[in-house]
């Protein structure tokens, strides 16, 4: 990486220009400023990374490695993560916009995730089987698929990597991390940081540029063993049919439409501040988003307005600053697909109770302000499509039975919240409700320890937890029979 903010491939331990000599701008979504150049990748950058992830993989330093030395790696890259912390803070925030705070809190979480898969490295094991003969002994091998394609989001680039490189390298896989071409930046700099740590050259490579071309040549190429995603649910749909063409696997973290449920007898405050965190934390861009809001009718006049004034309160500009509570949307489309979705929300019979346009910040950057829709129903398209934005829609609901129905009429299962003080409605409702994580009396809490899975079109696969181990290894059964006296002739019927 040098100087003039002109950032390269990384493949093989070094940082290398494009094949075709190519780059492409980044810019600053609060300032519009160019913040770097990226090497724009082609199918030929993705062969030269998959070939040295699969040399890699294939070489004594990384393969003989034992799984406790794997887990001191990792854990020496999260101290790393650690140490660095405010410096890929910073460059995340100015790379999508998220709030400078938030990143701040972000990272300083980030390096458990690495810690917690180092520990789990050497308790990756298989099982003794009994059999029906002392004789024949019958066990179990986990073992590394071999190269791991990642492609990840704008979003939360080095938290959404994180997911995916950390259980990757602990079960012994080598890796080809493409991130959005809207956050290269961080993605680079963790692959550097993964440098120093002592990761063998070629375990980790990292190929920017645009999906079309460098995403497509690295979902298509032969030598994966796997491809994790996270994005919209369109990609991942064609993602999921090349990889089963191939017979190969994939773990998807796909879209969502999360349903958000106050009921009558919740804390009316909190449940408020859980659907403004919800829906408007990091400008709402979270595949989490707890976007479709069921208040019961009791209580919906009084959540409208909580989550309304507070939605008018919220301080929006220059995330940087720690004033600020809102930062722009990443990038200008990303601002007019939102502006577009409150527009269809209007002519579909919404009403715009706040929000719905564009703040005067004195910045030139892509902002929107938080928005709350009334009047819809669950059949308007901005209640049931992903718009991925600060907007919020707020319907009322009368029975357990009603919302529960309106909450799981989605073609996402991502996640849902629960507002409640009855322990009992809490279990019954989270048993029932189709969707891979259930918060009750709580929204947006994460744990590298808990497992998370996409129901519907929100996904395949598990991220995070000991049942992410599994999604990058293959299970081996091993066969040997003790029995050292002859083998009898198997055509020699006997009585």
């Amino acid at each position: 990486m040098s100087t003039d903010r002109r950032y390269e491939h990384f493949i093989n331990g070094e940082f290398v220009p494009p094949s075709s000599g190519e780059y492409f701008e980044s810019t600053n979504p609060a300032t519009l400023d160019v913040l770097y150049r990226a090497a724009r990748g082609n199918a030929a950058d993705v062969e030269r990374a998959v070939a040295a992830a699969a040399a890699a993989f294939e070489n004594p330093a990384w393969r003989d490695l034992s799984q406790t030395k794997r887990g001191h790696l990792l854990r020496r890259l999260g101290d790393l993560v650690g140490e660095h912390a405010d410096e890929l803070a910073r460059m995340e925030s100015e790379d999508n916009g998220k709030l400078l705070r938030e990143m701040r809190a972000q990272l300083a979480a980030m390096p458990e995730y690495y810690y917690y898969y180092a520990g789990l490295a050497d308790k990756i094991q298989g099982d003794t089987i009994p059999g029906s003969s002392r004789a024949m002994l019958n066990y179990t091998l986990r073992e590394p698929l071999g190269v791991v394609g990642a492609i990840t989001p704008w979003n939360s680039p080095l938290t959404l990597t994180t997911s995916k490189l950390a259980p990757a390298l602990a079960t012994g896989n080598t890796i080809v991390i493409k991130p959005s071409e809207y956050t290269s930046a961080t993605v680079l700099r963790l692959a550097a940081l993964a440098d120093e740590a002592g990761f063998p050259p070629g375990v980790i490579n990292v190929v920017t540029g645009f999906g079309a071309e460098a995403g497509a040549a690295l979902v298509e190429n032969r030598r994966l063993a796997k491809i994790s995603f996270t994005g919209s649910t369109a990609t991942g749909a064609r993602i999921a049919s090349s990889t089963a063409s191939r017979f190969i696997g994939s773990t998807l973290e796909l879209g969502g439409k999360s349903p958000n449920i106050v009921f009558a007898d919740a804390d009316i405050a909190n449940a408020s501040m859980g659907v403004v965190a919800g829906i408007f934390a990091a400008a709402g861009q979270t595949c989490i988003a707890g976007s479709r809001v069921f208040a019961h009718k009791s209580v919906y006049d009084e959540l409208l307005e909580r989550v309304a004034n507070r939605a008018r309160s919220i301080v929006i500009g220059d995330p940087l600053l720690d004033a600020t509570e809102l930062g722009p949307l990443a990038f200008a489309d990303q601002r007019d697909k939102v502006a577009s979705y409150v527009d269809l929300g209007v002519s579909e019979g919404a009403t715009v109770l706040t929000g719905g346009g564009r703040p005067n910040t004195g910045l030139n950057g892509y902002f929107f302000e938080p928005t709350v829709l009334t009047g819809v129903d669950n059949s308007m398209r901005v209640v049931r499509e992903e718009i991925f934005g600060p907007v919020a829609a707020i319907m009322p609901f009368e029975t357990e039975d009603e919302v529960l129905a309106l909450a799981n009429d989605t073609s996402y299962g991502l996640a849902a919240g629960i507002w409640t003080t009855n322990l009992s409605r809490a279990h019954r409702m989270a048993s029932r409700l189709e969707a891979g994580t259930i918060w009750v009396n709580t929204y947006r809490t994460m744990s590298p320890q808990s497992p998370r899975e996409g129901f519907k079109t929100s996904g395949v696969g598990v991220e995070h937890g000991i049942e992410s181990i599994r999604e990058y290894t293959r299970l081996k059964s091993v066969w040997i029979n003790t029995d050292e006296s002859p083998l009898a002739d198997p055509f020699i019927m006997r009585s």
